[in-house]
């Protein structure tokens, strides 16, 4: 099972998905000062909120690995993981381990970043590509979700992993089981790492996410 979700909370009901959300939720809301971070909380939590309704998983308990990766307690068949940028949140939940990354594919990119953190191979593919900021993000939210997938997060260097381009994407020497799947909406690039397949990418709109 795998089921990967986004939403624009540009037009999020705040003081709506306020009430909605967990006392600890409100809490990191309430640390960030400006309305659009705000909205990026509460929409995170309360897409995973959704996905986990629709598979009828109740009071989840939620701690976090060594690393920082976020875990429910009380359900050992169930994983997840978010990611926002820009206006948009994502959710992954799934019965194995999963990473996710979205990104805003900002034109104005320093490719600098690719030529001092990314594989060589990698930064010659994106700056001899047709559209190199674009083809950075590609490379960027595949990089960031297997970093989460394997939950070391940022404890794994960008440049100790290799990702290719053959029959499938992979990672180099790694893993045979491991899928990776890219998908692009308007101005992001969206990347999953799983043990899955996945092969469609579900949109809820902020007024979907405020339904208690």
């Amino acid at each position: 099972m795998i089921k990967l979700a986004y939403c624009n909370v540009e037009n999020l009901d705040l003081k709506k998905a306020y009430s909605l959300v967990s006392q600890s939720r409100k809490e990191k809301i309430d640390f960030y000062k400006f309305e659009k971070d705000k909205k990026l909380s509460a929409g995170a939590y309360l897409l995973l909120k959704k996905l986990l309704d629709e598979e009828k998983i109740t009071n989840p308990i939620f701690k976090t690995e060594k690393y920082g990766k976020a875990y429910i307690s009380n359900y050992d068949n169930i994983h997840f993981n978010l990611s926002h940028s820009g206006k948009i949140v994502l959710c992954a939940i799934s019965d194995m381990e999963v990473g996710v990354d979205v990104e805003y594919i900002d034109p104005e990119i320093d490719l600098d970043i690719a030529k001092h953190y990314f594989y060589n191979s990698e930064y010659e593919t994106i700056i001899n590509s047709d559209n190199p900021s674009d083809e950075f993000f590609k490379y960027w939210v595949l990089k960031e979700s297997y970093m989460k997938y394997t939950g070391l997060g940022m404890n794994l260097k960008l440049d100790s992993f290799e990702i290719i381009f053959k029959d499938r994407i992979r990672i180099k020497n790694d893993d045979e089981n491991l899928k990776f799947n890219l998908f692009e909406i308007k101005n992001y690039k969206i990347a999953i790492a799983s043990n899955h397949d996945v092969t469609s990418l579900i949109e809820y709109s902020a007024d979907e996410l405020c339904i208690d």
